[in-house]
């Protein structure tokens, strides 16, 4: 009888000793493949862990095997903690450990609590703490990787207003960025009721499919699995709109770059055409179409805020 392989018994815990840091390089060499100038500096991690950033690992033992990072920002006049990197090495990939690493961030971030002196009783001139709390986190993707839009929008209920061409130029020493850095900017909303929804696993894939199914993809398939355009105009017109991607860009990459290039020109496009529009980012859905299908991201023409109340901002 063959032996079954157990899996790996990985914990979930903060980075805490200088060991602990130490191992961050090596993981984002092993992922990304980085070279000394693009992997961070021991020093920084050192600092930001220190002044507060939010350093979460995976370990398998004593061996990091994923992390995530995310520091403190400021987004439409509110604090956010923004998570900057996000790695897992190959052999945990199946895991789910990236879906673990962002729950362990949203636990931190919900915890804290950042005290504002600035405001004043005139009156009595004592100083009264304002319990400030941090509500949303943000990060980016590379929009043509289906695997992480589908964690990002499907499981964890994140939405993007922002499409950033060439976020970290036009390319890093990874080998994973030479289809340029194209990044949509995400926000997920910690305590909203879609986020509590995706993560009990309340999906809505069957009311995505059935508005899916009335839409003509501003950018879809050919029969050669190339990228193509209709119609700007009418699909700006629609209160809906779709956006195909191959379900495998780095496959495509390696087979044909400058395919993989023309993926990435005309979905540039189709995103920047429709955030510019009014549209922004709302759902991600897998579909099968023969062998080899696309991913398919559906696009809303309305203010985020009224998609997710929770994210309606205070006057002031």
């Amino acid at each position: 009888m063959a032996e079954t392989k157990s899996k790996p018994a990985v914990t979930i815990r903060d980075l805490q000793t200088f060991e602990d840091l130490k191992q961050v390089e090596e993981v984002e060499r092993e992922v990304w493949r980085l070279s000394d100038l693009d992997t961070t500096p021991l020093t920084l991690a050192i600092a930001t862990r220190e002044a507060g950033s939010i350093w979460v690992g995976a370990f398998d033992g004593a061996r990091l095997v994923g992390f995530a990072f995310g520091f403190l920002g400021t987004e439409r006049g509110q604090l956010i903690v923004h998570s900057h990197m996000l790695a897992v090495c190959e052999p945990y990939r199946n895991l789910q450990l990236g879906y673990k690493l962002k729950l362990a961030q949203r636990e931190r971030v919900l915890a804290l609590r950042m005290n504002d002196s600035r405001i004043h009783d005139v009156r009595s001139n004592d100083a009264r703490a304002n319990d400030l709390r941090v509500h949303e986190m943000t990060w980016t993707f590379d929009p043509l990787q289906s695997r992480n839009a589908h964690l990002n929008f499907a499981k964890l209920g994140v939405v993007s207003e922002k499409y950033k061409a060439d976020f970290y130029g036009p390319e890093t020493s990874s080998v994973l960025h030479r289809n340029g850095t194209d990044r949509l900017w995400v926000t997920w909303p910690l305590s909203s009721r879609r986020v509590q929804d995706r993560l009990q696993g309340k999906a809505r894939p069957a009311e995505i499919l059935d508005a899916l199914s009335t839409l003509t993809p501003l950018v879809h398939f050919n029969g050669d699995g190339k990228p193509v355009c209709t119609d700007l105009a009418a699909a700006l017109n629609r209160q809906r709109i779709a956006i195909e991607i191959p379900s495998e860009i780095e496959q495509v990459e390696r087979k044909d770059s400058i395919l993989a290039k023309e993926w990435r020109r005309q979905t540039r496009w189709a995103f920047t055409e429709a955030l510019r529009a009014g549209f922004f980012v709302a759902e991600f859905c897998r579909m099968v179409r023969g062998q080899q299908g696309p991913g398919v991201y559906l696009l809303e023409k309305m203010k985020v805020e009224e998609y997710v109340p929770e994210m309606m901002r205070p006057i002031r």
